[in-house]
């Protein structure tokens, strides 16, 4: 048998011999087995949100903090707008709007826990003040 290395190199004895016996190996007949498939056209994403959640599996946990860390600031801002028209006795409803935006984006994870539970209570504050400028329970 003459086996042949991967640089063409020999390997192994050059006998001729055949071994007889029912321990060979043998691959079945590839025509009548082979089920040939053909590749679907690619399925489109149903929702944004799915857009949204594969987007959010490539990203790293430092741009998903820092993003995370951006969103709780801006709900502070809002808080801060809010407590600013409060006191001058101004209640926009454009700011009631932005707190409603602030509430929604605060809903997502950062993957800290520390940052998470720090984003839950501006959450909570956010969701307070909304329900106290909006009169509902």
């Amino acid at each position: 048998m003459r086996i042949y290395g991967p640089n063409g190199t020999t390997i192994g004895s050059t006998n001729n011999s055949r071994r007889t016996g029912s321990t060979g190996f043998s691959l079945p007949d590839l025509a009548s087995t082979a089920e040939t498939r053909t590749a679907g056209p690619p399925r489109a994403a149903g929702t944004i949100d799915a857009l949204l959640a594969m987007q959010s599996v490539d990203e790293d946990p430092a741009q998903r903090r820092q993003r995370s860390v951006k969103r709780g600031r801006t709900a502070l801002d809002v808080l801060d707008d809010l407590k600013i028209g409060l006191l001058a006795g101004s209640l926009d409803t454009s700011t009631v709007q932005r707190l409603r935006d602030a509430a929604a984006d605060l809903k997502s994870s950062s993957g800290d826990p520390g940052l998470d539970q720090v984003l839950a209570e501006i959450e909570l504050r956010v969701e307070v003040e909304l329900a106290k400028a909006t009169g509902r329970p």
